[in-house]
């Protein structure tokens, strides 16, 4: 069982870069383990450090002032190979939400199956969303997941959002996949024994 998803206001990371692949977001070098544990310290990694392994005080996730459990991310994230190393790096490093105008499909599901939110959000809003956060790092922003909504809080501006509705009831629920079915071990055997 995961921790349960239902309204989280926080603060926020921006990476205003489009087409983020997966080997970007967790290069191909670290995926031999098998476990989830320790991929959030190698997120972004060629990145975030320099090739004798000291942190590239350019990037985002080095700059103290941006912190939080929202990324912010440009359009196309999660492009790429389907692995799911991805969304167990990010979900590693403490990220709840990543928002974008569009995410990979593969991406978007792996996310959801390990306990991240892929909010996708208007190019406008993103852009607006990019603004607040870079004019004042403090800014929060609040996904209610119940409701489909991601607000602003700097400029009080909301949008609705989709999700698959199965996926969202098991976020809300802090259930995997294997979770929902054993949640649901009464009924199946019913309907086994009623098949036969």
């Amino acid at each position: 069982m995961k921790e349960k998803f239902n309204i989280l206001t926080s603060t926020c990371v921006p990476l205003p870069l489009e087409n983020v692949d997966t080997d970007q977001i967790i290069p191909a070098r670290f995926l031999k383990a098998t476990s989830r544990e320790g991929f959030g310290d190698n997120l972004f990694r060629d990145w975030r450090f320099n090739k004798e392994g000291q942190p590239n005080p350019d990037f985002v996730l080095n700059q103290k002032k941006f912190h939080g459990q929202i990324l912010v991310a440009g359009k196309n994230f999660g492009s790429g190979s389907s692995r799911e190393h991805a969304a167990w790096a990010l979900a590693g490093y403490g990220f709840r939400v990543v928002v974008s105008s569009f995410f990979a499909d593969i991406f978007k599901n792996n996310s959801m199956n390990n306990g991240l939110v892929p909010v996708v959000v208007s190019p406008n809003f993103l852009a607006e969303i990019f603004s607040s956060v870079f004019s004042n790092p403090e800014t929060t922003i609040t996904v209610d997941l119940p409701n489909q909504t991601i607000t602003d809080n700097m400029t009080s501006h909301t949008e609705k959002f989709e999700i698959n509705a199965y996926k969202k009831g098991n976020l809300v629920n802090g259930l995997d996949d294997i979770d929902y079915l054993l949640a649901n071990e009464d009924k199946i055997v019913a309907f086994e024994r009623n098949r036969k």
